[in-house]
Order: C-alpha cells, then sequence, then structure tokens
C-alpha cells in the first residue's frame, strides 16, 4: 500500500477513513515478524515492564509536521485520522490501530546526512501490527478505504488478507535462521578529548558566573560495518542485557533506522492518569555487591549529582503542574542497569483533561535531564558548543493509540543507522562542580551498552 504523508487539515476528504481488522495469531513470535519484513518498513515497541510490546510492518499511513507547533500537528493530525475509524475483528483493545514514532530533539531541526530521512516530527501507522497480551498474540491490518466505499463490504477482504498474512509469516518464521552482526571494520570518533575539554570548561566557566544552572553536553562516534547494520541481532541482544529499558526500532525507510534501549521514561498516559521520572545523575555497577552498593550510597550521596537531579524534579513539576490537578512525587531512589546506576524519583499524576499523552510530551521536552536549566539558554549553549547534530537523539520516541494516549521514552542509549554505518550517542550534565575528565569517563560509560550491542567491544 502506497504511504500518504499527511500535512493537512482535510485528512479524510483527501484520504478517506481508516479501516482496522485484528484477529488472534497464536505462534508468532516478533523476531520472525521483524525477519519477514525486512526490506521494508519496519516497527519495534516494549516498554520496561513487558505490559506493551508490539510491532509493525510495512505503511498505511505517514504523519509529519515542522516547526515549533509539531506536538500540536501531529496531535491534530492524529485525532483527525483516527477519528470515525472503524476497528473490527477480536475484541482486544490492544489490538487497535496504534502510531509509532517520534520527534528530533529541536523544533529547528533540519535533517543531515546521518539523519536524512527524518524529519522534526514523524509517525507512521504501519500496515501490519503485532501485539503481545501475555501469552496471547493479535495481528492487525490497517488500511485507508476511499471515503465513498462501505466498511463493512471491505470487511471480508481485510479478514481474508489477515489470514493469508498470518499463514505466510508463520511458514517463513519456520524457515527462518538467526542471522548474526555485520563485521565492524572501524570506529571513529569526531569529537577528541581536548575539544571535549575545552566545551566543558567553556560551559561551568558560564555556569558559574550565573548565565544558567546546567547544561547537558554530548558527543558521538560512528561505527563503520563491511555490510549493511543487521538490527534482529542488535534487537536481540538488548532484550537480553536491557530487558528493564524501553526498547524500540524505527525503520521508516529500509535501512535507514533508529533503535536503542533507552531506562528513562518521558511520559506514558491512560485517560486522565500520567506517569513518568526523573532521571540524572549517573555511576558505575560494582564488580560485587558490596562494591555495587558502596558506588550506589556514594551517587546518592554526591552532592554534584543530587543537584543535577533537583534541578530536574524541580523544573518537571513545574511544567506539569499547570496540566494536572495532583502530582505525587516520590523520592529519589536508584535505578540500577546491567552496566550503570542512576537517581531516580518516581512521578505520577492526574490530568485536568484526558487530553492524550502529546501535551505531557511537548511539556516535558527537553527535560534538564538532556537539556538544561534554564532550558533555552541550554539549547543555545548546547547549539553553540556542540559540533554534531543530534538529530533525534534525547528526543521523545513512542508511541500513541485511537484515543491518543500512549507513552514516551527519552531516546537515550540509542544509534541511528543508515546501510552500513551507525551512529551512536552519549551526553552528561554539567553544573557549575564538573570535571571534563570525569564527565568523559561518563559518557564512556554511557556508550557502552549500543557498543556492546554492535558488538563493537
Amino acid at each position: 500500500m502506497d504511504s500518504s504523508a499527511i500535512r493537512d487539515s482535510a485528512i479524510h476528504q483527501r484520504y478517506g477513513r481508516l479501516l482496522s481488522y485484528s484477529a488472534p495469531c497464536a505462534g508468532l513470535s516478533f523476531s520472525g515478524f521483524l525477519a519477514a519484513a525486512a526490506g521494508g518498513a519496519r516497527f519495534y515497541w516494549e516498554d520496561r515492564d513487558g505490559d506493551a510490546a508490539f510491532a509493525g510492518a510495512g505503511t498505511a499511513v505517514e504523519l509529519m509536521a515542522w516547526g515549533p507547533e509539531r506536538f500540536k500537528r501531529i496531535a491534530k493530525y492524529a485525532r483527525e485520522l483516527f477519528a470515525g475509524a472503524r476497528l473490527d475483528g477480536d475484541d482486544n483493545p490492544l489490538g487497535g490501530p496504534r502510531l509509532m514514532g517520534g520527534f528530533a530533539f529541536r523544533g529547528d531541526f533540519t535533517p543531515d546526512n546521518t539523519w536524512s530521512i527524518y524529519s522534526p516530527a514523524f509517525f507512521v501507522l504501519p500496515h501490519y501490527q503485532l501485539v503481545r497480551d501475555g501469552d496471547k498474540m493479535w495481528l492487525t491490518i490497517n488500511a485507508q478505504i476511499p471515503a465513498e466505499e462501505s466498511p463493512t463490504a471491505l470487511i471480508s477482504d481485510l479478514e481474508a488478507a489477515l489470514e493469508q498474512k498470518i499463514a505466510q509469516l508463520k511458514a517463513a518464521q519456520a524457515s527462518m535462521g538467526a542471522g548474526g552482526q555485520s563485521t565492524l571494520i572501524g570506529i571513529d570518533h569526531p569529537m577528541g578529548y581536548p575539544t571535549w575539554e575545552s566545551i566543558i570548561n567553556d560551559a561551568t566557566e558560564r555556569i558559574r558566573a550565573g548565565a544558567l544552572r546546567k547544561v547537558v553536553l554530548a558527543r558521538a562516534a560512528e561505527l563503520r560495518f563491511g555490510a549493511p547494520v543487521q538490527l534482529l541481532p542488535i534487537l536481540r541482544h538488548l532484550a537480553v542485557q536491557y530487558a528493564d529499558c524501553y526498547r524500540f526500532l524505527f525503520e521508516p525507510r529500509p535501512r535507514y533506522a533508529f533503535y536503542g534501549a533507552s531506562p528513562e521514561l518521558l511520559a506514558s498516559t491512560r485517560e486522565r492518569a500520567l506517569e513518568t521520572m526523573a532521571l540524572a545523575g549517573s555511576a558505575a555497577r560494582g564488580d560485587t555487591d558490596e562494591a555495587d552498593r558502596r558506588l550506589g550510597e556514594m551517587l546518592l550521596g554526591s552532592a554534584k549529582d543530587r543537584q543535577e537531579h533537583e534541578i530536574v524534579v524541580e523544573k518537571m513539576r513545574d511544567r506539569l503542574a499547570p496540566m494536572t490537578e495532583s502530582l505525587q512525587i516520590g523520592g529519589p531512589e536508584l535505578l540500577k542497569l546491567s552496566n550503570i546506576q542512576h537517581i531516580n524519583t518516581p512521578i505520577r499524576g492526574t490530568l485536568k483533561q484526558p487530553t492524550g499523552i502529546l501535551p505531557p510530551v511537548e511539556a516535558l521536552h527537553p527535560t534538564p535531564a538532556l537539556g538544561g536549566d534554564p532550558r533555552p539558554d541550554a539549547l543555545r549553549l548546547i547549539r553553540e558548543l556542540e559540533p554534531i547534530p543530534r538529530g533525534w537523539y534525547g528526543a521523545p520516541v513512542g508511541w500513541l493509540d485511537a484515543n491518543l494516549d500512549g507513552q514516551f521514552a527519552v531516546a537515550i542509549r540509542s544509534a541511528v543507522a543508515q546501510e552500513s554505518r551507525a551512529w551512536i550517542y552519549a551526553g552528561s550534565g554539567i553544573v557549575a562542580e564538573s570535571s571534563p575528565d570525569l564527565e568523559w569517563e561518563e559518557t564512556e560509560l554511557k556508550f557502552r551498552p549500543m557498543l556492546d550491542a554492535h558488538g563493537a567491544i
């Protein structure tokens, strides 16, 4: 089915209406589904609790937006897309249509060579969706039909197409091998330590002079392979090593993909219920239980890390207050991952109105954990000091459903691949007490998950 890039308000008049049909499909797996979709558009999401897990293949509809209103425009386009949608088949709410995608870190983002296919806001409704609920699976087909055609008359056609697709997937899955990663031939670091030291010293001088309280600065590494980057081995590795993270794949064009395993939830909504987290302050894991406990206690007791973390909590509270009638902010705790631990403060709230996921996402992005404080000053400094555009790194990535509820992570511990190259990113929060060598070590630690997933260490 040809994709439709929706950029105006007359969505139904121009593109017809959305018709979705779902059916149970025992015996399918996400890995088999994604392997069968190789060479086309592919999408994947799994949250850290395993409550939401689904994959997509092909493209039914594309939504794109530019400029400072990109969050509102995507919300508007999504409402219009789902208004009057006909959802048929097995009665399972998880099987309904979902848009998958995200936003660039900056609203004025201009695609460069690395991010050549990405717009400041880019969402896809997959042609086929596979969803898991417990030990049960459903497959959904999404289609745009002409406004003048009867949905009822087409249901039998969609049902037949879905049955045929399930049979094809099962047959293909039975004959698939595991596959491995392409051979790594080199790693380049566009920013060396002398440049990093210079920009960190510049940033700390400005912070001490009172220009701002905090800024998050990032660097990148380029991985070169002898053949196109193989995404499924990476996803399998992340599923084993980082099962407690939000794992995602956004591949709207073949071999052009954004993917990762983020520990940081930006926002999740269901009707008026809101969930988020403040995540800032990092330390390595210990080799023994005692060493790990000691490193955790040092992190929680670090004045520098606690200051960085408290800025994030304070600003997230301030940004959510106007749209919530209540907020419950927990105490700081340690979030321990396989190679790193962070200070985490869970935040839950009740929205004044069930406005969906995108208003909280817009209000929170970027949090001081990825931007800084004050936000406008930090963003200006990031643009001035960072030599490499962030693209979608550190930005919201996730999904939204027909009710405009959804779940978004902050796209850290991520990579963007283009044919036989991949770029990975890592950032560090800079405050007045920051030192270039310790911040360099922190980014080295944050590089490890994606380096390991690509077979680079």
